[in-house]
């Protein structure tokens, strides 16, 4: 009922690709007799309730013979198939049948014979048949599963040889459960190799449904079928059987649940042997399609952290077979091995750069990466094609190798850093994106996920290269940085960008933004806090920035990466920039300014915090007023109504009270926002802001009363009256700040008077006794320690809210000892 053909080992020996195909001869689902059929006794009655009441009798003489004499009867009755409406009790007596099979060997032919029924179709004389007796029919395969207890080997494959081309019966199947007692007939069948093949094959055909796929893995099918991969089988069956169905339980049942199934040491080790064996010995295609497939498995397991995978050995065989061919090794489990430029090898190499990327996440695994010299077998790839190689790789082939084995190094290098350097790594990335940019003849196919958008360039190979660099440099170590400024990694991003936008390529129009991004990322990683590093980047790079900022507003809305692009720039202008005044004074003098205040005008509140960050900063060089004042946007709107209109703007977002014409609402609390209305006095951790800090962090009043404050408030042009309404409200932020600052004082006084009531107040302490506790001290960090009569210990209680800290050094006792009442 669940297989498709017939021959138990032979199919072993076929090619070994699955194949889930069904047979050429499919059985149809249930079988409709017509009246011509009922005429010629398809359908012929018989008395059921006589055979089973004759099959409950005992202690007669003669009755067992009368009794097979019925079943033969009823086998021959019914050798067209087995109608609906029949089958409760026709598994009935196939039930009584297999109870007397202990004492009376017998009846297994009776029993055999009713099983080999159940491979023909189900008859049915009404359309509503399969409807009506569904519980019947579902009850009934179900007990096919419960008669593979019956420990005789005839049975239990005749059980399993049935046709799996009824989706009425494999829906009957989901609804009685029958998957759940075939995984656990699979202890029954330790040592019992031919049962075990055909119950792997049963539920290999279940594991097609997501429904059968949920029941087999509550009943532990992943491991219990893990656990035996390499349980001896000359046939090759249970291998591929058993992986398929591995396959199925990941794809169609919680995959997080069969992960954790096979998170143990027992299923890694099975894992390790069956993949180690195949990786040596196999040498045919279906080999190593197998050996692909148990390697897939084991990468989806490693993604737990939790999998023992270092422990049963596993992480450090796989590292040895990812990079054996490009450095030498003398572990024994190499010797002699060699990859050929088959599919299946090409697939396995790029499996074993992907399972490095999953293991190194776990950090323990990196000693073995720095044992294994992974950056080294990895850098073997960084490098301009050669016509010699170790393997001999078609171009296709070493082109996307070399392109996944960049993007690994992206994942590995920055936790192997000091082997990066020993490699030389930054000068053999500089070098490699020397020939990414240089005209040299390369004919790229760009056919992989890697190689998307650099078919006929090196665009591929140039972005990936920069992602390595940018995961690099975003580590903040000086020594790499220096380094790579050392070598003139600046003046060499630089003229790349400029070569870049000098060759317009509408065309893989996404991947040259990114590069474009990733340029601009490693010099802002670079030039941070550097003013030597920023005097390089010169005038060079802050005209590349103006060049970006020029583009057109309506890109922004692409989806291309433009918006990433506007961020990178944005960086770059705070880090490269900012602080180096030749620089500064450029760009100014190239209307850098007014580039940022039209680029604030857009009024996309993503870029706005970033802006006004950058304009409060530019604001500190005398001649930046100037130019701000001489901005004038769309309908002459000058930068000071668009930054009043933006303060407007937010704090209607953010809900604070003003009337119609912009005056305050609310004198108590001028600048409170509906958000900090709403918001209780909770204690929160030291190291913790406080909402008062994150509100002036995040919403951009405190920047735009900075710049203006900047320009004196005074002489600002364009404004209306409304404009000065709100202005006098700007002019007036610090101090309603203060005043906010003066309520939290009181918060923090009252809660410290409350504090010293608790503990010293001899009225206070007299109150209802109730737990009591030993407090071992009072924690300086409540009391202020030396600094309780100063200003300092003032400030930090209103960060936290004025609130007191849980004390954790407090303990329950069964008897007081010099003791408080709580």
């Amino acid at each position: 009922m669940w297989t498709e053909e017939a021959g138990a080992t032979a199919e072993a020996q076929e090619s070994g690709i699955r194949n889930k195909s069904s047979s050429s001869s499919q059985i149809p689902v249930v079988g409709v007799v017509t009246e011509d059929d009922e005429a010629q006794d398809v359908f012929k009655p018989m008395d059921l309730n006589r055979v089973i009441k004759l099959l409950e009798e005992t202690d007669k003489d003669g009755l067992e013979e009368k009794q097979l004499k019925f079943v033969k009867k009823l086998v021959q009755c019914y050798q067209n198939g087995l109608p609906l409406r029949d089958l409760a009790q026709i598994f009935k007596i196939l039930n009584l049948c297999s109870g007397k099979i202990k004492n009376q060997p017998r009846f297994i032919e009776s029993a055999y014979d009713i099983i080999k029924l159940c491979g023909l179709p189900f008859l049915k004389k009404k359309v509503s048949d399969e409807i009506t007796y569904a519980e019947d029919t579902a009850n009934s395969i179900a007990l096919l599963g419960d008669l593979m207890k019956i420990p005789s080997s005839e049975l239990r494959i005749q059980i399993c040889y049935q046709q799996a081309s009824s989706s009425y019966k494999i829906q009957m199947a989901e609804v009685g459960g029958l998957a759940k007692t075939m995984v656990q007939s699979m202890t029954l069948l330790e040592n019992q190799l031919v049962e075990k093949l055909w119950v792997l094959k049963v539920l290999q055909h279940l594991s097609t449904s997501e429904v059968n796929c949920t029941i087999m893995m509550k009943a532990q099918a992943a491991s219990g079928i893990c656990t035996h991969l390499n349980d001896p089988d000359p046939s090759g069956q249970l291998l591929f059987r058993s992986s398929e169905i591995l396959w199925n339980l990941l794809e169609k049942s919680s995959k997080e649940e069969v992960i954790q199934q096979l998170s143990n040491l027992e299923c890694l080790l099975a894992l390790k042997e069956v993949f180690k064996n195949l990786f040596m010995r196999g040498f045919s295609h279906y080999d190593r399609q197998l050996r692909n497939d148990i390697l897939v498995i084991t990468t989806i397991i490693a993604q737990n952290p939790e999998a023992p995978m270092i422990e049963c050995g596993f992480t450090k065989d796989l590292i040895l077979f990812a990079t054996f061919n490009e450095v030498k090794s003398q572990n024994l489990l190499v010797k002699g091995l060699k990859l050929s430029n088959s599919y299946e090898d090409f697939e396995l190499k790029k499996l074993l750069f992907n399972v490095i990327v999953i293991l190194c996440k776990d950090l323990p695994t990196v000693q073995l990466l720095i044992d294994g010299k992974v950056i080294l077998a990895l850098f073997t790839y960084v490098k301009k094609p050669e016509k010699q190689k170790i393997i001999d790789w078609s171009a296709a082939q070493h082109e996307e190798l070399q392109l996944h084995a960049i993007a690994t190094l992206s994942s590995v290098a920055p936790l192997l850093i000091e082997e990066y350097m020993s490699c030389q790594g930054n000068a053999r990335v500089l070098a490699f994106l020397e020939w990414c940019e240089s005209e040299d003849p390369f004919f790229s196919h760009g056919n992989s996920f890697h190689g998307t958008g650099g078919r006929g360039n090196k665009f591929a190979q140039m972005r990936y290269s920069l992602r390595l660099l940018r995961a690099v440099v975003y580590l903040e170590d000086e020594t790499v940085n220096k380094d790579l400024c050392e070598k003139g990694t600046i003046q060499q991003m630089i003229g790349i960008f400029k070569n870049i936008i000098s060759k317009p390529n509408e065309k893989e129009e996404a991947i040259v933004l990114e590069i474009q991004s990733d340029i601009l990322l490693i010099l802002s990683g670079l030039c941070e806090n550097h003013i030597q590093r920023k005097e390089i980047f010169g005038t060079e790079g802050v005209d590349i920035v103006l060049h970006v900022m020029k583009t057109d507003p309506r890109k922004l809305q692409s989806g291309l990466g433009y918006n990433v692009l506007l961020f990178s720039t944005l960086d770059s202008i705070w880090c490269c920039i900012l602080g180096c005044y030749p620089s500064e004074d450029y760009f100014l003098e190239k209307e850098g300014i007014f580039l940022l205040l039209d680029l604030l005008a857009l009024n996309q509140k993503k870029f706005c915090n970033l802006i006004l960050g950058i304009m409060v900063e530019f604001c500190d060089n005398p001649k930046t007023a100037a130019h701000v004042n001489a901005w004038q946007g769309k309908k002459d709107q000058t930068a000071a109504s668009l930054l009043i209109k933006l303060w407007r703007k937010e704090e209607k977002e953010l809900g604070v009270k003003r009337d119609k014409n912009g005056k305050i609402i609310d004198t108590k609390k001028p600048l409170f926002t509906s958000f900090q209305e709403e918001q209780k006095i909770i204690p929160l951790p030291a190291n913790c802001p406080s909402i008062a800090v994150m509100d002036v962090s995040e919403n951009i009043r405190a920047k735009i009363y900075a710049i203006l404050g900047k320009l004196d408030f005074e002489n600002l042009p364009g404004l209306s009256a409304e404009d000065f309404v709100t202005l006098c409200i700007i002019h007036r932020y610090l101090d309603f700040k203060i005043q906010a600052t003066h309520k939290q004082r009181e918060l923090a006084n009252k809660s410290w008077e409350d504090f010293l009531a608790r503990t010293s107040n001899a009225k206070t302490l007299k109150v209802p006794s109730g737990g009591v506790v030993t407090v071992e001290s009072t924690p300086a960090r409540l009391v202020g320690g030396p600094l309780v009569d100063t200003d300092i210990a003032l400030k930090k209680l209103p960060i936290r809210g004025g609130a007191l800290q849980r004390v954790k050094a407090v303990k329950i006792v069964d008897a007081p000892k010099k003791s408080i009442p709580t």
